[in-house]
C-alpha cells in the first residue's frame, strides 16, 4: 500500500519540481512528487532541450552551407525533417532516462496524475489524498496567445512548432523574445522566410539596448525580416497558409503564424484560490524565501513573478528543500540569474542593463569589447561584442553577450556578477589563448585602465 503522507509533498516535476525532490531525498526528507505529464516538464520535453537540438541542427546547416569559407568543399543537400525530428526526440529520450533513474535512486515516490491543493497540507491526485509537512508548488507555464487570437491550424505556439514534420517556406513570429528569434533563427537556417513581428522598439526587449541593435544588424545580414515598433492587430487563417495585419496596414501571407507571446503561469484548476493561496494576475505571490502566505507552503518557477527560466526554477527548488531541511541558504539574487537566447549569434547577460543601473546606482561606467579583436571569435567567423557595465568606482554590474557560443561565457560572467568583482580583481585573472573568454579578460583589462588589444 502507498504511502500517502510525507515530509514534503511537491505539485509539478519540472525542473524545479524535480531539483526540490532530488535535493530534499538526499537531505533526508521523504518525498512525494505528483506530475500529470511526464517527469521533467515543459523544459525537457517542449521547451529548453528540444528547441536547443533543433538550434544545433540549424548550426549544422549553416556550417555545411558556408564550408567554403574555411576551405572546405561540402554542400548543403536539404534539410531531412524527420531526421531532425529523430535526432531531437532522441536527446529528449535519453534525458528523460536518465531523470528517471535518478527519481527511483532518490527514492522519490512519483504519483502520476493532475493534482488539486485542498488545504496547505493536503494534494489530492485521482481521489487519493497526500499530505506533507510542506507542500511545494510547482506547476509551471504555458504558452499565452492574445485576446481574439486562437492557435490551431495554421496558427500554432512552440509545442506545435517543435514537432511540424515540414518546413514552412514563409512563417511569421509574433514576438521578438527569447522564444520567437530562437524559432526564427532555426526556420531561416532550415531556409525559410522569415518575418518576426514585435510590438515593442527592439527584438530582445529585456535585454540591454545595446543587445538587441547587435542582433537586429547580424539578423539584418542573415536575412531575417523584422518589424519593431508596430503591433499586430489580426490574422485570417485559411487551408494553404495565414494572412497577417499590423496596425500600420502591412499585411503578411505565410504558411504558419508562431504566436511567442511569452507564457503566462499554469496555476488555474488547480485550487490555489480556493485553498486560500494569495495570488496575482495568475501568479503565485511569495517572499524572498519563496513562502506563499499558507503556512508550510512553498511556490518555484514560471508560477513565481520574475525570469521564467528552467535554471532559475532549479535553483529555486534546491534554495526550498535546504530551507525545509534547515539549512538556511542564501535567498537567490534575481538579477544574478544568467540568461542566454540560443539563436545565431546567441546572447547571453547577467546582471542589470545600463538603463537599470544607473536608475539604481546613478552613475555608471561601461565598457564595449569587439570580439573582432578576439582571436577565437575570428577563427569562427563571428562576429560580436562584450558589453560590461560598472558602478562608477565599484563592481561589475552588468555583463551582457552577442556572438556565436557566447552561452559558454556567461559562467565566468555570473561569478563576476555575483562575487560583486571590481575590474581591477578580474584583470589581472588568466584567460586560455586562443578562446572566447579571453573577450572577457580584455573588457575587464581595459575597464581596469589597462586596454591592451583595444583600438582608439
Amino acid at each position: 500500500m502507498t504511502d500517502t503522507s510525507a515530509d514534503l509533498v511537491i505539485l509539478g516535476g519540472g525542473s524545479g519540481g524535480y531539483a526540490c525532490a532530488f535535493r530534499a531525498a538526499e537531505l533526508g526528507l521523504s518525498v512525494v512528487l505528483i506530475e500529470k505529464d511526464k517527469l521533467g516538464g515543459t523544459c525537457l520535453h517542449r521547451g529548453c532541450i528540444p528547441t536547443k537540438a533543433l538550434l544545433h541542427a540549424a548550426e549544422v546547416a549553416d556550417s555545411a552551407r558556408d564550408a567554403d569559407q574555411f576551405g572546405v568543399r561540402a554542400a548543403l543537400e536539404g534539410i531531412d525533417i524527420d531526421g531532425v525530428n529523430k535526432y531531437k526526440d532522441g536527446v529528449v529520450a535519453g534525458l528523460y532516462k536518465g531523470l528517471q533513474g535518478l527519481a527511483k535512486a532518490h527514492k522519490v515516490t512519483l504519483v502520476e496524475g493532475a493534482g488539486t491543493l485542498v488545504d496547505a497540507k493536503t494534494v489530492e491526485v485521482n481521489g487519493t489524498r497526500y499530505t506533507g509537512k510542506n507542500v511545494v508548488l510547482a506547476t509551471g507555464s504555458y504558452s499565452k496567445s492574445l485576446p481574439g487570437l486562437e492557435l490551431g491550424g495554421r496558427v500554432i505556439a512552440s509545442e506545435q512548432a517543435l514537432n511540424l514534420d515540414f518546413i514552412p517556406e514563409k512563417v511569421v513570429v509574433l514576438g521578438g523574445g527569447v522564444i520567437g528569434v530562437e524559432f526564427a533563427s532555426v526556420w531561416r537556417s532550415f531556409g525559410a522566410d522569415v518575418t518576426i513581428v514585435e510590438a515593442l522598439p527592439h527584438l530582445v526587449p529585456n535585454e540591454d539596448e545595446f543587445v538587441s541593435k547587435r542582433l537586429e544588424r547580424a539578423f539584418r545580414k542573415r536575412g531575417i525580416k523584422f518589424k519593431t515598433g508596430v503591433k499586430f492587430t489580426g490574422a485570417t487563417p485559411s487551408a494553404a497558409g495565414v494572412s497577417v495585419s499590423l496596425e500600420n496596414g502591412e499585411t503578411y501571407d505565410a504558411d504558419l503564424l508562431l504566436v511567442a507571446v511569452g507564457r503566462g503561469p499554469n496555476t488555474a484548476g488547480h485550487g490555489f484560490d480556493a485553498a486560500g493561496v494569495h495570488m496575482e494576475r495568475g501568479f503565485v505571490r511569495t517572499d524572498e524565501r519563496l513562502r506563499t502566505n499558507l503556512p508550510g507552503v512553498y511556490a518555484v518557477g514560471d508560477i513565481v513573478p520574475g525570469l521564467q527560466l528552467a535554471h532559475r526554477g532549479f535553483q529555486q527548488g534546491i534554495f526550498i528543500a535546504e530551507d525545509i531541511a534547515g539549512l538556511n541558504p542564501q535567498p537567490i539574487d534575481e538579477a544574478g540569474i544568467p540568461r542566454v537566447t540560443y539563436c545565431h549569434p546567441e546572447v547571453a547577460s547577467v546582471g542589470l542593463t545600463e538603463a537599470a543601473a544607473k536608475e539604481q546606482y546613478g552613475s555608471v561606467e561601461t565598457f564595449t569589447y569587439d570580439l573582432a579583436g578576439n582571436g577565437k571569435s575570428q577563427i569562427l567567423k563571428t562576429q560580436g561584442a562584450v558589453k560590461l557595465v560598472r558602478a562608477t568606482d565599484g563592481p561589475v554590474v552588468g555583463l551582457h553577450l552577442v556572438g556565436d557560443r557566447v552561452g559558454e561565457l556567461i559562467g565566468e560572467a555570473q561569478l563576476i556578477y555575483n562575487w560583486e568583482a571590481l575590474p581591477e580583481d578580474v584583470a589581472p585573472l588568466v584567460h586560455a589563448h586562443p578562446t572566447q573568454t579571453e573577450a572577457l579578460g580584455e573588457a575587464h583589462l581595459a575597464l581596469a585602465g589597462k586596454p591592451l588589444h583595444v583600438h582608439g
